[in-house]
């Protein structure tokens, strides 16, 4: 299959209302990681999840259990999530981000480089061979992909560089890629919208001859660790250091992360201008 089922269920491992009692009135701060589309939940997860909360729990210099968080598989449930009052940190796809960074006052200060890849990937569009020369074409058609609970996002910054895409596009919200890239090859009005991990995975596909790469976009982060509503910077800087720490490292590659890096503002920053709107600060 394109997704192995381990990129976002573990990054939504980063997820933590994880742990451990603490004393009375002592300050927790919670890390919503929401990651809409991709395999995993919040009870498969929680095992990293706590070894992810105590080490970054370690490395802030705070006390065991301080560090607590929550994983939201839906939009919905982020937005709410990280609505309350002690969220301080949040693990967003870029999608997510672009979407929701007003409303939910994100600010990156970091980028997550999983285990083996970028931290930088680009979307790549894929159709049938032979069905698709220009955006015009896709009138009518269907567009399938884990970004597509923002179309937005889908038309302006993964396929804003190929040329606007007609209004009659529907855009539909899956991370079930696998049959619409079937679909596709047998020359269906479909095509798929992938993220960097399912398209390194095209090549293994059996009917990879009758598939087309239309248009790929720019790097862009793959997830980003923000500060919500200014909250957080604290625990942001820790985590850009667990990789540099046993417990660290350990907690990290059981979400098959390599580390955390600073955020590159200029991506971030251009795909916000593609989007629309203001940048955010860096």
């Amino acid at each position: 299959m394109v997704r192995s089922g381990r990129s976002f269920a573990i990054l939504a491992a980063l997820a933590l209302f994880a742990a451990g009692p603490l004393a009375a009135g002592s300050p927790v701060t919670g890390l919503v990681v929401c990651a809409p589309g991709y395999p995993g939940s919040t009870a498969e997860a929680q095992p990293v999840m706590d070894a992810l909360a105590a080490a970054l729990a370690t490395a802030a210099h705070r006390p065991a259990g301080s560090v607590r968080a929550s994983y939201e598989a839906s939009e919905a449930g982020g937005v709410a999530a990280m609505g309350s009052p002690r969220t301080a940190l949040a693990l967003v796809t870029l999608p997510f981000f672009l979407k929701q960074r007003k409303e939910l006052g994100l600010k990156p200060v970091a980028q997550a480089v999983p285990a083996g890849r970028a931290a930088l990937e680009p979307w790549t569009l894929v159709v049938g061979r032979g069905t698709v020369n220009d955006p015009a074409d896709l009138a009518g058609w269907e567009l399938r992909s884990l970004a597509g609970f923002s179309p937005r996002f889908v038309r302006r910054v993964a396929l804003g560089g190929w040329g606007r895409l007609p209004e009659t596009v529907h855009i539909r919200f899956t991370g079930a890629v696998l049959s619409g890239l079937r679909r596709a090859a047998a020359g269906r009005h479909v095509a798929v919208l992938l993220d960097g991990e399912q398209a390194a995975a095209l090549d293994g596909l059996p009917f990879r001859s009758s598939l087309a790469i239309l248009h790929r976009s720019p790097p862009l982060p793959v997830s980003l660790l923000c500060t919500v509503h200014g909250r957080g910077s604290g625990l942001a800087k820790a985590a850009l250091k667990l990789s540099g720490t046993a417990a660290g490292s350990s907690a990290l590659a059981g979400l098959h992360l390599d580390r955390f890096e600073p955020v590159d503002t200029s991506a971030v920053a251009a795909a916000a201008r593609a989007f629309g709107g203001t940048a955010p600060a860096s």
